[in-house]
């Protein structure tokens, strides 16, 4: 009877814990409500199931438990039974089927009004373009695909021109405007989920595959990869934010076409000499970097990096957190870099500067510190060398103390976690790793090795 009794709470249990629990569906921002509703016929469908079969049970138990002297029955066929079970199990079937094959009906068949915009992926980031003026995207093909093109644009191709590039995972669209999403994966599969827009779809190396959506609520919305893409996975988080036409038309405005990129004029290395002065009061004449004054070394790290890393401080994205006593010694710092040239014309002369490997300050477990660096190596490369198509920066021969303190800063929330700061943002997840100080020294004591050349991967 006790067994009885658990089956019938387990069955009405989850009946009540389906229709009570406050974990159910996210609040839908796009037109997909029937994706909603096919999940809930399959939930009724099976959830009916799943009630029956366990009440089922329940009146077995009870029904034919034992008794003294009752003597068991053997039937070994019902055509009845089995006619009865054959018509339940196919309505059931073709309940769930059905709908599904109808919303995706409505997937492949995208409107012809809809927005067209290519999202591309790649360990672990998302990037997206989007058409310009004349409404067409140019070709891409992956040969083309380097540090400098990093979407394999055809320069051949005069559609591309005015492609809009946005480097950043955070992605602008327009409210109540229908948006077919090209999907192009550069390395390995993954997959461009949002839930809230119930967007969910593969992007296949060698593939263009698409989704279309409809955004009926403004806001912000996670972006995730929800297919298993590596070690740094669960990093590989971007943002999508739906505005009204007007707001959203004026972030387009401001981002860079492929012909502005194109005509950006490289940095001067002989007028950032002269802005160079007040960085290397703390940083080093030759960009060395000085514990005494808290300032890193410079020489020898991306100029991509350093370029974006000025941004941030210039925007406030680094150096306004409380705790971030020396990013707040570095921001006004920044800010006398009046616009993008400036910065540009500091990053070409710190490039020029000579690169010797800055002094070793911490020790660890070497065998430890290799260990955890394999995770580090996905991004950073083998190396250490850093990678700008993962966009993280050079790590061998660069100031240990400094690296320690930033690791330090994206466990504790000091950095990494404003809006604008994305890959920051993925870097705070990552650091989690190092859970205390020793692991951080473990991994820094490898890294040096790196710079000395005695530290290949075995």
């Amino acid at each position: 009877m006790a067994i009885a009794v658990v089956l019938v709470v387990l069955a009405l249990g989850s009946v009540l814990f389906h229709f009570l629990s406050p974990w159910y569906f996210t609040p839908i921002a796009s037109n997909w409500h029937a994706i909603d509703q096919t999940i809930s016929i399959t939930f009724w469908v099976t959830g009916f199931v799943f009630v029956a079969v366990g009440l089922f049970m329940a009146w077995c138990v009870v029904r034919y438990r034992h008794n003294e002297g009752s003597r068991a029955s053997y039937e070994p066929e019902s055509k009845k039974l089995e006619w009865w079970l054959l018509v339940l199990t196919a309505g059931g079937v073709a309940a769930m089927l059905a709908p599904g094959l109808l919303v995706w009906a409505k997937v492949i068949n995208v409107p012809e009004d809809a927005q067209v915009v290519e999202a591309v992926a790649q360990q672990w980031h998302w990037s997206y373009r989007l058409p310009g003026k004349d409404g067409r995207l140019g070709t891409v093909h992956p040969r083309f695909v380097t540090d400098a093109n990093p979407f394999g644009l055809n320069a051949a191709d005069p559609n591309g021109r005015d492609d809009v590039l946005v480097a950043s995972p955070e992605l602008h669209l327009p409210l109540g405007k229908p948006v077919k999403l090209l999907l192009r994966s550069k390395d390995v599969l993954h997959d461009f989920t949002v839930a809230q827009l119930r967007v969910k779809m593969d992007l296949v190396p060698g593939l263009v595959t698409y989704t279309w959506f409809t955004p009926i609520r403004t806001g912000s919305f996670d972006v995730l990869c929800e297919e298993l893409c590596g070690v740094g996975h669960f990093a590989m988080r971007g943002r999508l934010v739906v505005e009204e036409p007007a707001v959203y038309q004026a972030w387009l405005d401001r981002q860079t076409t492929v012909a502005q990129a194109g005509a950006r004029v490289p940095g001067n290395a002989v007028a950032g000499k002269v802005a160079y002065a007040v960085c290397a009061a703390c940083h080093g004449a030759n960009g060395e970097g000085n514990v005494a004054m808290n300032a890193p070394k410079l020489s020898g790290q991306g100029g991509w990096y350093l370029d974006r890393q000025l941004h941030l401080f210039k925007q406030g994205a680094r150096g306004t957190q409380d705790k971030d006593v020396y990013g707040k010694t570095m921001a006004p710092m920044a800010a006398t870099l009046a616009d993008d040239a400036a910065v540009a014309n500091v990053v070409a002369y710190i490039a020029s500067l000579p690169d010797a490997p800055a002094a070793t300050t911490i020790k660890g477990n070497l065998d430890t510190g290799r260990r955890h660096f394999a995770t580090c190596a996905a991004c950073h490369g083998a190396d250490g060398g850093g990678i700008a198509a993962t966009n993280a920066p050079r790590l061998k021969g660069m100031s240990d103390w400094y690296m320690a303190r930033q690791l330090k800063n994206f466990r504790e929330g000091v950095r990494g976690h404003h809006a604008q700061d994305i890959y920051g943002g993925q870097m705070a997840l990552i650091a989690g790793m190092l859970h205390d100080d020793a692991a951080v020294g473990d991994v820094l004591a490898h890294i040096n090795t790196l710079a000395a050349g005695k530290g290949e991967p075995r």
